[in-house]
């Protein structure tokens, strides 16, 4: 149980419909903040991604080249130790419509929104409401420690970025 009362999945009196996660993974607690707000989901057993849907009210939302925030009608709590990031959805990708990478802070509780816009050309695209807009991947997070030092360790690739290590 949460400290807030809540039944995680899983547990006796906990929702049917989400199981708990097969690894025994984290539970992320999600508020469904208006009618039409869907949980993310993946699309199939091996994918690492659960999908977003738009949370458009029953409506739809024009595209353009300025980025917009697009609702997703979910607040989500991260458990400390868990980094869940927004990513692309490669077929709106291939179709020119771009999604911002994001990271849901632990500390978050409003209204998660994804950040979208054309690329010249895609201009005008339609989001419907309940389209799969982009993905959430969680991953465990490991304390770091920055340590200043007068230099690094030499490897092969040295200083080399940006295309460096070919194509």
């Amino acid at each position: 149980m949460t400290t807030t009362g809540h039944r995680r999945r899983g547990e006796p009196g906990a929702s049917a419909s989400e199981p708990a996660p097969r690894d025994g993974g984290p539970s992320c607690d999600v508020v469904l903040l208006r009618p039409g707000a869907r949980l993310p989901e993946r699309q199939s057993a091996l994918a690492s991604g659960y999908d977003l849907h738009a949370c458009l009210d029953g409506g739809s939302l024009r595209l353009r080249q300025s980025p917009t925030l697009v609702p997703t009608g979910l607040a989500i709590a991260a458990p400390p130790g868990v980094d869940v990031q927004v990513r692309p959805r490669s077929g709106l990708s291939l179709l020119g419509v771009m999604t911002t990478l994001g990271t849901l802070d632990a500390d978050y509780r409003g209204e998660l929104f994804v950040t979208m816009y054309c690329l010249p050309g895609a201009e005008g695209h339609v989001l419907r409401d309940g389209d799969r807009i982009a993905q959430l991947v969680a991953s465990r997070l490991e304390p770091v420690r920055w340590t200043v030092v007068p230099g690094l360790d030499a490897t092969d690739r040295g200083a080399g970025g940006h295309g460096s290590t070919g194509r």
